[in-house]
């Protein structure tokens, strides 16, 4: 019986690592059809430090709590018990084997008992968590939903079949030692000694050579089915997720979020003022991703965590990241042995089902246009991945190739395409109303004409919102009035500004961002000519984030600040000082490219709890904020499918049961202030609701 067992568990070995190592070929060919990418193997010791920090540290995961918890004692369990298999194989031969030197060291026998213990908690614990799920969110509330179950069901089984099998073996082997009593050999696994305790040795040893066998015979199948699954990303991002860490955007493990990467072709930026006729344009096909792209793709655990918070698929809409991702997985791994054919007779031999699938468009058959453009690029989904993947870049890659090779996307853009180009801003207002508000304050407001004066500190970007809609107007005459009364010298570019580009960018109209972006980085290098330190306050995220960090990419540095994060400095240093408390109990809403894409979350709250606003956070604030609806150029598209994100984020405010709703952002105050308004029709929101920036709020505490 024992040769039988280790005849088949050294078979079942060998099937299984041949097919592991074919399918890591496999896997390695499939990733290096995508387009170069020089850009991620710099600072590769800052890198291996993202690495270490995001695996030992559990950051990502870590936010689910729990759940987080739970994964980690799993992580290091398969990892640390590998030895154990080793051990397995030699008591084959051995019933009494241990590995040498350290198999009979006791710390080292309390570590693998320890860790088997925590690892088999820890898988029961998120087998419970996505029972519960299923039970409890079922459908599309579901994160789980679209996941394949029978994959995540198999990895959970084989996980715990091993902390049983090496239990089991501890317990034998104290057994088999003829220990008596409890000592610190076997400290946790003492029950299992005390349950086999009194069997023959033979039969013991017996025991010994099934249980190894049965050890490694569901390792080794478990190399199988995921050798014969290549997409069960389930498994495979025990492997790929280092490689996927180590290689994403910032070398210094800052969120893949903010400005949009440099543009590439075959690795290399394209010149938009003279692009070459064999450049490629976004993604069109999945061979023009990035190898990263790919990488990505073949990373993904399905875990749900970014479909959980992402607004669209929480509004009815047919966008989820996870989906997203899985099906361009789907399809690159579908579409691999066309693209990896290079001979006429391996093209031969392609199955029907290869070249049909060769055939599909990756925009239109894999990812529908509802699906691309329901994306507000709100950064929640890759704020959540536990494993890095950048969902954000890949849909604005593909958007890129819809505007630009394609002609084709929602006919709404293509009047703010028009209006950007011409007027200089998504409205299409004449640019002699740009200072219109300045007319409503009573003290003087400097207007740049040529470059900045040395007593003037702060260029004010007034921002497109800021200067033609109504709502936006009064946070950009609260915030001059407050940089007033600071003693705080700035000046405006009035008629002179123009729209960075932000919702351009973001709706894949990368030759109009760069346009409108050369025109006002020539604008500012006149501005600032004579200034090295290129100091700009704005009260818009999006002109936040493009000008101090998308500009950065065509060599503007300025040093931007956005008001919330000046005011509060003013604040703390007693250059405005609160007297009239607003004594109003009010939430307020994080905006994605404030918080998510920028970190900033705590000057506005430190600036409303300053103005003696008491403050009742909405269940997802911070990072977990939930969008407004208006990024991505959403702002200017119809929302047809399902709810509205704005409607959805006023609802969950109003549980707060807020006087005002406090905004650090022109387009949320758009958002927020239509779905109050609506809100207000229907008789589900008190008409004395106001929706205000944060700047006014403390404009009226300063009396």
């Amino acid at each position: 019986m024992s040769a039988l067992l280790t005849v088949i568990s050294l078979a079942v070995t060998v099937v299984g690592l041949a097919l592991f190592a074919k399918a890591v070929r496999s896997i390695l060919a499939i990733v290096r059809i995508g387009q170069a990418d020089p850009t991620r193997s710099d600072r590769r010791g800052e890198r291996v430090k993202t690495v270490i920090r995001e695996v030992l540290g559990h950051t990502r995961m870590r936010k689910w709590s729990i759940g987080g918890i739970a994964h980690w004692f799993v992580m290091v369990g398969f990892g640390s018990l590998a030895l154990t298999l080793v051990t397995a194989y030699g008591q084959l031969f051995a019933p009494e084997f241990a590995i040498p030197f350290l198999g009979h060291f006791a710390p080292y026998e309390f570590f693998v008992e320890l860790i088997s213990w925590l690892t088999g908690l820890g898988i029961v614990t998120l087998i419970g968590i996505r029972q519960a799920t299923r039970i409890f969110r079922p459908g599309r509330t579901s994160r789980f939903y679209g996941s394949s179950s029978w994959q995540a069901y198999y990895v959970e089984a084989t996980i715990l079949a091993i902390v049983l099998c090496v239990i089991a073996l501890r317990g034998l082997e104290g057994a088999l030692a003829g220990e008596t009593s409890w000592n610190w050999h076997y400290a946790l696994s003492w029950p299992a000694v005390l349950a086999f305790n009194g069997l023959s040795t033979a039969a013991l040893e017996s025991l010994i050579v099934l249980v190894a066998a049965i050890k490694i015979v569901v390792s080794m199948a478990w190399f199988i089915t995921i050798s014969i699954n290549l997409t069960m990303g389930v498994a495979w991002h025990r492997f790929l997720a280092f490689f996927n860490i180590f290689f994403k955007r910032n070398a210094d493990g800052a969120i893949s979020l903010g400005a949009l990467p440099v543009m590439l072709s075959d690795g290399k930026p394209i010149n938009f003022e003279d692009p070459g006729d064999d450049d490629i344009f976004g993604v069109g096909a999945i061979e023009n991703m990035s190898w990263k792209g790919i990488l990505d793709l073949s990373t993904c655990t399905e875990c749900g965590r970014c479909q959980s918070q992402c607004p669209a698929w929480n509004t009815e809409k047919p966008l989820s990241p996870k989906l997203l991702i899985t099906a361009m997985r789907d399809h690159a791994f579908a579409k691999a042995p066309y693209l990896l054919a290079l001979s006429d007779d391996q093209k031969a031999a392609l199955t029907d089902e290869q070249r049909a699938e060769a055939e599909k468009s990756l925009i239109g058959d894999i990812i529908t246009p509802e699906v691309l453009w329901s994306c507000t690029t709100c950064g929640a989904c890759v704020n959540q991945c536990p494993v890095d993947i950048e969902h954000v870049d890949h849909i604005v890659n593909m958007r890129r190739h819809q505007v630009l090779v394609e002609s084709d996307f929602p006919t709404e853009l293509g009047g703010t395409f028009r209006n950007l180009e011409s007027k200089g801003n998504p409205w299409g207002m004449n640019s002699s109303q740009r200072n219109d508000w300045i007319t409503e304050l009573d003290f003087e407001v400097t207007v740049l004409d040529g470059p900045i004066a040395p007593e003037v500190e702060y260029l004010f970007w007034v921002g497109c919102a800021g200067a033609y809609e109504d709502r936006a107007k009064k946070t950009t005459k609260a915030v001059a009035e407050l940089l007033h009364r600071a003693g705080v010298t700035f000046g405006v570019l009035g008629e002179g500004e123009t729209c960075t580009g932000d919702p351009a960018r973001r709706a894949g109209n990368e030759f109009l961002y760069q346009m409108l972006a050369a025109q006002n980085i020539e604008m500012l290098g006149e501005v600032f000519k004579e200034r090295e330190t290129k100091k700009v306050v704005v009260t818009c995220p999006h002109c936040f984030t493009t000008l101090g960090r998308d500009y950065e990419q065509l060599g503007m540095k300025l040093e931007v600040v956005h008001h919330t994060q000046l005011l509060n400095k003013l604040v703390r240093d007693k250059k405005l000082i609160p007297v009239a408390p607003v004594q109003q109990q009010i939430t307020y809403h994080d905006p994605c490219y404030l918080g998510r894409h920028n970190q900033v979350y705590t000057p506005p709250r430190e600036l409303l709890e300053a103005s003696g606003a008491t403050i009742v956070e909405m269940p997802r604030n911070s990072e977990r904020s939930f969008c407004c609806g208006a990024g991505g150029a959403r702002m200017w598209m119809e929302e047809k499918i399902g709810a509205k994100i704005n409607l959805t984020r006023v609802e969950e405010a109003l549980t707060t049961s807020p006087s005002v709703i406090a905004v650090a952002c022109p387009f949320c105050r758009v958002m927020v202030s239509d779905g109050v308004d609506s809100k207000k029709q229907e008789g589900a929101a008190p008409e004395s609701l106001e929706v205000l920036d944060v700047a006014q709020m403390l404009l009226k505490s300063l009396g």
